[in-house]
């Protein structure tokens, strides 16, 4: 079989990464995802899943060379027969929602865990290059022919990189790329993306490596964390309308007045499509300019659910007071806009929230990554 180009998903286990590789293996893609865990609510699609952690700077050498078809990770290839991947997703990271980023309590892990991966993919990418482009002298060009094209790396940052002291009005936050500096995120999560961008760029400038980087606006939809503290605000709130009855009464973090915008799943991906197959380096803001207090929010996931839901505010984890993408730059460069209402994505997003609660409550067994051991020979 003839594949279009060949993609290596990091962070193919998660929410984003593995829309991702469905997206590229309709595309024609040959797609090798990587991750510490298997999707959780989906069979991989990715012709080839390599479980392991890009923490580890010699897996990461590893999973960066691509085998030929007729080869896969855990087959042994002559070396001289390695090539570099054509495209590079890196969605892996330390991250979650507010729960997790704003106690305080995971710091340190976000950034090391998250730097790290960052760190290690692209210098050992540089390296992989380097025996390409003649620069590695224990390569002979017989050997080693040069290659005409390098691995283009899309970077997947985050809003939460804005500055605070911007974010402070929730009716009028400014979140403009060129806003970012001077730079003063409200998290740790948020200068670790903030680093993190630079770094992309720096090795885009000083290494010849091409990168794209976006500045995700709170994605959300199917197949994405739902329970278990690490979930988004959208997930989180389609849940508790879920659990609850009619005239029931939920909990909202702050006064819910805190405004944001959210992206649905696959208007994501085609922005990050586009993006890839552009000339853009960016950064460039992917979001919705739909903006809603997180009050609101929960009005659309009643009005989805048919129910009345009351709100009793409590203290809790809150981030900025208020946050909204600008995509004037990304229709400028790339010709991108939402499409989908807040509310639509919503509607699918709360009808597959309550299918997972009633598989649990049916008492159907979630698939395992037991379950999903496997490489896909097509």
């Amino acid at each position: 079989m003839t594949y279009k180009k060949t993609a290596l998903v990091l962070g193919a286990g998660g929410f984003i990464g593995s829309h991702m590789v469905k997206r590229l293996r309709s595309e024609g893609y040959w797609v090798r995802g990587v991750d510490l865990k298997y999707p959780e609510y989906s069979k991989t699609q990715a012709n080839e899943f390599v479980q392991g952690d890009l923490r580890d700077v010699h897996f990461v050498k590893r999973v960066l060379e691509f085998k030929a078809y007729s080869g896969n990770f855990y087959n042994s290839v002559p070396y001289q027969h390695i090539e570099p991947f054509d495209e590079i997703y890196q969605f892996a990271a330390d991250m979650g929602g507010a729960g997790f980023v704003f106690t305080g309590e995971n710091d340190a892990d976000i950034m090391h865990n998250s730097v790290s991966i960052n760190l290690n993919v692209l210098e050992e990418q540089r390296k992989l290059n380097e025996t390409f482009d003649g620069k590695d002298k224990s390569w002979s060009a017989a050997v080693r022919p040069k290659l005409d094209w390098k691995t283009k790396i899309f970077y997947s940052g985050s809003a939460c990189m804005y500055p605070e002291h911007n974010q402070l009005d929730p009716n009028n936050p400014d979140c403009r790329e060129e806003s970012a500096y001077p730079a003063n995120p409200d998290s740790e999560y948020g200068w670790e993306k903030l680093f993190s961008e630079r770094l992309y760029l720096s090795y885009n400038r000083n290494h010849g490596i091409p990168v794209r980087i976006a500045r995700y606006h709170n994605i959300f939809g199917p197949e994405g964390t739902w329970k278990g503290g690490r979930e988004k605000a959208p997930a989180a709130i389609c849940r508790k309308v879920a659990y609850a009855s009619a005239d029931d009464t939920i909990e909202v973090w702050g006064d819910g007045n805190q405004t944001r915008s959210f992206l649905y799943i696959d208007e994501c991906i085609e922005a990050t499509r586009r993006l890839m197959d552009s000339e853009f380096i960016g950064p460039v803001n992917i979001g919705s300019e739909e903006m809603v207090t997180i009050n609101e929010l929960v009005d659309i996931a009643a009005k989805v659910s048919e129910k009345e839901i009351k709100k009793n505010h409590i203290d809790g984890p809150l981030g900025v007071r208020g946050r909204n993408s600008n995509n004037d730059l990304i229709r400028e460069k790339l010709g991108w806009d939402y499409s989908q209402t807040l509310e639509e994505g919503i509607s699918k997003t709360y009808a597959w929230i309550t299918e997972q609660i009633k598989s649990r409550q049916h008492g159907v067994v979630e698939i395992t990554s037991k379950e999903l051991e496997h490489v896909n020979s097509n």
